[in-house]
């Protein structure tokens, strides 16, 4: 295994073992009985559980809707690692580990449960982000550090 995925898979497994752990103590221990935790002005624990993707998306009560969702995410995974291959950034290798780790998290739930356990409100001015996981964060991050040395990384060689 090269060095890259060998960065890449330590990052998922630590991305998505640490969104696991987060939501079950949400769900296990935080929010038992379910309540809002109000930590600052702008931001709030809350229990909220997304069947969709990104903002409630694609978020409909068919059964066959958490297995589609997940394939879809199994098939972005497998592209990112085919992708992979053929760089020579780390950078490249952290997004890569951030998306992998918070798809693969995301995945678990959409399985387990059906849904994914959401627990982090941001709120401004009287306006709601859609509460959203360390998974998304990680997701987001991750395509973020992409755009970046995409826009600001230099030009890659690539593996030959």
């Amino acid at each position: 295994m090269s060095q890259m995925y060998k960065l890449t898979a330590i990052l998922a497994v630590v991305v998505c073992a640490l969104d696991q752990f987060t939501k079950w103590l949400i769900l296990e221990v935080v929010m038992q009985p379910v309540q809002t935790f109000e930590i600052t002005g702008f931001f709030n624990i809350v229990l909220a559980f997304n069947r969709g993707v990104s903002f409630g998306l694609f978020g409909n009560d068919a059964a066959i809707m958490p297995y589609i969702l997940s394939a879809v995410a199994a098939v972005i995974v497998v592209a990112l690692l085919v992708w992979l291959r053929e760089q020579d950034q780390k950078a490249n290798a952290l997004a890569v580990g951030l998306v992998v780790g918070g798809a693969i998290g995301n995945v678990i739930d959409r399985l387990r449960i059906g849904m994914v356990v959401d627990f982090l409100d941001f709120h401004l001015a009287g306006w709601h982000w859609p509460a959203f996981n360390v998974a998304d964060t990680a997701i987001f991050l991750g395509v973020a550090v992409l755009m970046f040395a995409s826009l600001f990384g230099g030009v890659s060689e690539g593996k030959r």
